[in-house]
């Protein structure tokens, strides 16, 4: 992306409270102070009350903005819980033509995975709120860099080993919550040698139970290449981090690579994860 370009700015999850407004058009400043010039979906807010847009009419906004060749980027600033309507409004034809890429994170994890198993495009796991959050500052300066120098410190995360040492192939994943909304259709990814990120906002303990149940038995454990664990805000707060890295351990069995991380998720500090592509992980790198 060069500066003076155009990105989308779209909402393909919950609508948008009219409360958020003055954060949204905060965005809006920091974008254009950037030098990208930030155009809105008119399926961002909520219309009334408890009145959503449609998953088709939300699809027709996205693919309008994918056809659109002034348009280079595009952010997602939603999450909840009906991202996953969209997905059969979608051309991924013309999605894979246009080589742009999809930003978002939490249930966004539905979109990303469907566009990049469907695509191969690459899709980013962040949410561009994060640059008017409490950590504004850097995750500016990290974000304009990555756009426009090339720089990797906004997808460079410290992480730790909890079992083996090292771990390689691209990325799929994200919350996992929404990434089982794909289960038992034609958008789930194919995981076979593939580093599967995971993270999650809520859930106690027994959430993650199922959720962990359901990939074992899906035998998703089999066949990737390792695991990838953000942060788990709810658990980790209530019982802390190692109680979740005990968990996945116990069900991802004692064979595969998992890696844990504090910086990609729900935090404001968070750093991106490119889905669908590469990534390697060793002990001390």
């Amino acid at each position: 992306m060069k500066k003076g370009e155009k990105a989308a700015i779209v909402g393909c999850s919950n609508g948008r409270s009219q409360r958020e407004q003055e954060k949204i058009q905060e965005l809006e400043q920091v974008l254009r102070k950037m030098g990208i010039v930030p155009v809105f979906s008119d399926r961002i807010y909520t219309e009334e009350k408890n009145h959503q847009p449609t998953g088709r009419e939300r699809a027709e906004q996205l693919m309008k903005f994918y056809q659109d060749d002034e348009i280079r980027e595009i952010f997602d600033i939603s999450g909840g819980d009906i991202a996953n309507e969209i997905l059969p409004y979608l051309d991924y034809d013309v999605i894979a033509g246009s080589g742009k890429r999809f930003w978002g994170y939490s249930d966004l994890t539905t979109v990303m995975n469907a566009i990049s198993g469907k695509t191969g495009n690459e899709s980013i796991l962040y949410q561009v709120k994060n640059l008017v959050g409490k950590n504004g500052e850097t995750q500016q300066e990290d974000f304009e860099n990555f756009l426009f120098r090339d720089s990797e410190t906004l997808t460079r995360f410290s992480y730790r080993f909890i079992q083996k040492d090292s771990m390689c192939g691209v990325t799929a994943g994200g919350n996992i919550r929404c990434l089982l909304k794909l289960a038992g259709t034609s958008y789930w990814p194919d995981l076979k040698g593939k580093i599967l990120v995971l993270e999650a906002l809520g859930g106690r303990r027994e959430q993650l139970i199922t959720y962990l149940s359901q990939l074992k038995q899906m035998e998703v454990f089999e066949q990737a290449a390792g695991i990838l664990l953000g942060t788990f805000t709810t658990m980790e707060k209530e019982e802390g981090t190692l109680e979740v890295c005990e968990l996945v351990k116990y069900f991802a069995g004692s064979n595969l690579p998992i890696a844990k991380t504090q910086l990609i998720g729900h935090g404001e500090d968070s750093k991106a994860v490119i889905i669908g592509r590469y990534l390697k992980l060793s002990e001390g790198k």
